[in-house]
């Protein structure tokens, strides 16, 4: 197996519990669903399948939680980008406000879930916290605000003084406070979720990658190098790392770099007015900015950007301007670790369900919100195989799985002028 990048899971991988014993599949298997991929949607799946009776084997290309479930912020959010009141007329009425309701109810079922199997992952349920950047920032967190709070969410807008003592940060106009939501570890919570799914009676294979798919009578026949999985279901859920069979996953999303640094524990006195409450944070840039602590008060960093190349000295200098800009305590910390993934965008910032044959079904496209709708999602994917679920009632339409245009050339605009607005940004 190709060695594990060591700018992939950064602080992640250094923190979180053991992963449970897993390895290649070895020769021939038979179950009733097979599952394509170990992030949050596929060992969802496979726990909420082994809950019912169901036997679901696992098949995880490289690692669990390789791909975004093991690289991202950690941020456990309510919704989409897309504005609530968007959604039903990009999705219809009925797929929207279905959505909507799955969505904002997520966080409060992962923590539920993490509860239910004693995962440990630093949760912390303290909410987020979506910070404004000048007027226009305040504009969009307080269209924001009103769409949310007429469907009864708790969410609540701060004034540029309270968004001051709720951060410790400076300047920001303001700050969308969603109760709901909360942060976690998120190599951590994928690792627990592939432990619950075992102990209830699920298979997990890493080191297998699926080269191939055929019918094979009324069931499925999935290769690998190591052995075949034949099964009567098949779940897709390897989203924006997909490769083999369905690459066109991959080719439907243009892949954004994001990355990450931590610094070195912060001191007790500066975690008494930085980031007091606990929040995770993020803010209204086009070319956005994330931040939070860690369980011992390492403070994560982030933005659009890959750690390679020249992006790698260019975002490290701007992670240590706007850091210092921001706290000017924590100008000249040390970071501890870095790293980065991919970050899987559709054309409409939204969430995709794909059948791809008769009993081959899949989610996909989170943009960057994975940790809340992939759970949700791997739920929702685990009825519809147990028939609980039919497809009028899935929260979104089937559609064709569709190229995304000029995707080389998106993403190399995306790596290369994040590198140019962090050159420059916060440079005085």
């Amino acid at each position: 197996m190709t060695p594990i990048d060591p700018r992939s899971h950064g602080l992640w991988r250094s923190t979180a519990p053991a992963a449970p014993p897993t390895g290649p599949l070895d020769g021939a298997r038979r179950a009733d669903v097979a599952i394509v991929g170990g992030g949050y949607t596929g060992l969802s799946a496979a726990l909420h399948l082994a809950e019912a009776g169901v036997s679901a084997i696992v098949l995880e290309a490289r690692e669990i939680g390789f791909g975004g479930a093991g690289r991202n912020v950690g941020l456990i959010n309510a919704g989409m980008w897309v504005m609530p009141d968007d959604l039903p007329g990009v999705l219809g009425e009925s797929h929207g406000e279905r959505l909507l309701r799955l969505l904002g109810d997520g966080p409060r079922e992962v923590m539920a879930l993490i509860a239910r199997h004693g995962i440990a992952c630093e949760l912390a349920a303290s909410g987020t916290l979506h910070c404004a950047v000048g007027r226009d920032g305040q504009a969009e967190i307080a269209l924001r605000a009103e769409q949310w709070q007429r469907r009864g969410a708790p969410v609540r807008l701060l004034s540029a003084a309270e968004a001051a003592a709720w951060t410790g940060a400076r300047g920001y106009a303001g700050a969308l406070l969603d109760e709901r939501a909360g942060t976690l570890q998120p190599l951590a919570y994928v690792r627990g979720l592939a432990t619950a799914a075992i102990k209830t009676g699920a298979a997990i294979h890493t080191g297998s990658p699926v080269t191939g798919c055929e019918p094979r009578g009324a069931r499925w026949a999935l290769r690998t190098p190591g052995g075949e999985v034949e099964a009567d279901w098949v779940i897709v859920a390897s989203d924006a790392y997909s490769t083999g069979p369905w690459a066109a996953v991959r080719a439907e999303q243009v892949h954004l770099p994001y990355f990450n640094l931590a610094t070195t524990p912060l001191t007790t006195d500066q975690r008494r007015t930085i980031l007091p409450g606990g929040q995770g944070c993020w803010d209204t840039k086009e070319v956005l900015s994330s931040f939070r602590l860690d369980a011992a008060g390492r403070m994560v960093f982030g933005s659009v950007g890959a750690l390679r190349g020249t992006g790698l000295p260019i975002h490290r200098g701007w992670a240590r301007r706007a850091l210092a800009r921001l706290y000017p305590s924590l100008a000249g910390i040390g970071f501890e670790h870095e790293w980065y993934g991919q970050i899987g965008m559709t054309s409409d910032a939204l969430p995709r369900l794909h059948r791809f044959a008769a009993n081959v079904i899949g989610t996909s496209g989170y943009n960057g919100r994975g940790i809340s709708p992939g759970t949700v999602f791997g739920r929702v994917l685990a009825e519809h195989v147990l028939g609980r679920r039919p497809e009028a009632e899935m929260p979104l339409p089937v559609t064709p799985v569709e190229p995304a245009a000029w995707r080389a050339l998106r993403e190399a605009w995306y790596e290369i002028g994040a590198q140019a607005v962090h050159l420059v940004a916060d440079r005085f």
